[in-house]
């Protein structure tokens, strides 16, 4: 264990889902977040992740906005309007750094907005900021 996951006592054991069509992201995200601790399940679109959901019950959501089919918009409140996920955090994902997009995601009920591409100090900054919040 890592001096990061250390620190955070309980932390380590949080589960994330990370929801993203580009694969490059989703590796990424998953590197980053085992090296700082974190149980990972990775969601290719909100489909994938709405069955992975319930059998997986994750902390923390990333949520990325543009995907086909379902986009995370639509994933997120979907997630907020099941009562067993209603508390837990959703991070959308975006390429984008606009206001419309920060302001649309917090009216479907996201805790959070993070531009990609992400370093890992700003990845495991989100989840040790929202994780004490579920």
């Amino acid at each position: 264990m890592n001096d990061d996951a250390v620190l955070q006592g309980h932390t380590a054991s949080a589960k994330v889902l990370v929801i993203d069509d580009s694969n490059t992201i989703r590796r990424s995200a998953e590197i980053f977040l085992k090296q700082g601790g974190y149980e990972v399940v990775l969601a290719e679109d909100g489909f994938d992740a709405l069955s992975k959901l319930s059998d997986y019950k994750p902390d923390l959501v990333f949520c990325d906005i543009l995907m086909p089919r379902l986009d995370g918009y639509q994933t997120c409140a979907i997630i907020k309007r099941n009562p067993l996920f209603a508390e837990v955090p959703v991070i959308m994902l975006s390429s984008k750094d606009g206001l419309f997009d920060k302001a649309r995601g917090r009216m479907v009920g996201s805790q959070d907005y993070l531009t990609k591409p992400f370093t890992k100090d700003q990845l495991l900054q989100a989840v040790r900021l929202h994780h004490g919040r579920v």
